[in-house]
Parts: structure tokens; C-alpha cells; sequence
């Protein structure tokens, strides 16, 4: 599918080192070393990774949406999803997918999902809000061990 891509560049008239390394800045992992060995030996490319680039590209369609105005992607609400609520999605949408495809089409996109939950909450005021005096006012040297203990409540 990038070997095509690159291929069709050269055809055009680009240097395959220069194809690569555009597809390099946008985040598609592409060697000129590769295309050419693939090109050489006539490799095809394995059906499994061929499905992982379908599936990645099935999310990242539901995930993100190319807005013309401002020349970026934006998440969609789909974008939020995790691997489970994606798996779930891609399904009903009649995909036919496992739960690790999907884990292993995300980490190759680096996308996660967002985690909406409680903070947890460690220190709780009092309800008079008053705090304990300090009783050694901030000196905190002693003539003899054991005759300062010092203990922090932050």
C-alpha cells in the first residue's frame, strides 16, 4: 500500500529518499532501504499487517475529523472511546474485529481513550478549618536525640 504510494511518487518524477521522508513527518513509517528491498525481492506484504493498516485506518476515520477551515484533525466524540467502546463501535459497524487488533491499531496510532472518573481526593479539611498551632515555631533543632519529633500533614 506505501510501496504503491512510492511508487506512484516515482513515477511522477520524486526521488524515493524524499517520498520517504515526507511519509516519515506525518508519522507513516517509511525507509527507502525497505521500498527497495520489497521492490527487489517482489515482496507482498503479509495479510496480517495488511489488515492492521485497514483497521488503523477505520479509526482513525471514526476518530478524528480533517477540518478544511483550519487545516487540522479535531477528536470526534468516537475519539474518546478506548479500546473496548472502539471494539464495541467498530463492530456494530460491521467490522470484524478482536480486542487485541484494536489494541495493537491504536498503540500503532498512539491513540488512547479518555479516562473519566472521580479525582481521588487525599486530604480533606476539617470542618472548623483551623489548623494545628506550630508549636516549636519553626526551630527545629535539639540539644539530644528524641526530644523533637516532627511530622508533616500536607
Amino acid at each position: 500500500m506505501i510501496y504503491a504510494f512510492i511508487e506512484d511518487q516515482r513515477a511522477a518524477g520524486r526521488s524515493v529518499e524524499s517520498v520517504c521522508e515526507v511519509l516519515t513527518s506525518v508519522g507513516i513509517q517509511a525507509a527507502a532501504r525497505s521500498y527497495r528491498r520489497a521492490r527487489a525481492a517482489g515482496a507482498v506484504l503479509a495479510r496480517q499487517v495488511l489488515a492492521l493498516a485497514y483497521l488503523a485506518n477505520a479509526i482513525h476515520a471514526l476518530a478524528l475529523r480533517y477540518e478544511t477551515a483550519t487545516g487540522a484533525f479535531r477528536l470526534t466524540p468516537a475519539g474518546l472511546y478506548g479500546r473496548r467502546k472502539m471494539t464495541a463501535r467498530l463492530r456494530r459497524l460491521g467490522h470484524d474485529v478482536s480486542r487485541e487488533r484494536v489494541h495493537r491499531a491504536m498503540k500503532l496510532l498512539r491513540h488512547n481513550g479518555i479516562r473519566r472518573g472521580r479525582m481521588v481526593r487525599t486530604t480533606i479539611p476539617a470542618k472548623d478549618g483551623n489548623r494545628a498551632g506550630d508549636l516549636l515555631n519553626r526551630d527545629f533543632t535539639a540539644a539530644a536525640p528524641k526530644l523533637v519529633w516532627v511530622t508533616d500533614f500536607t
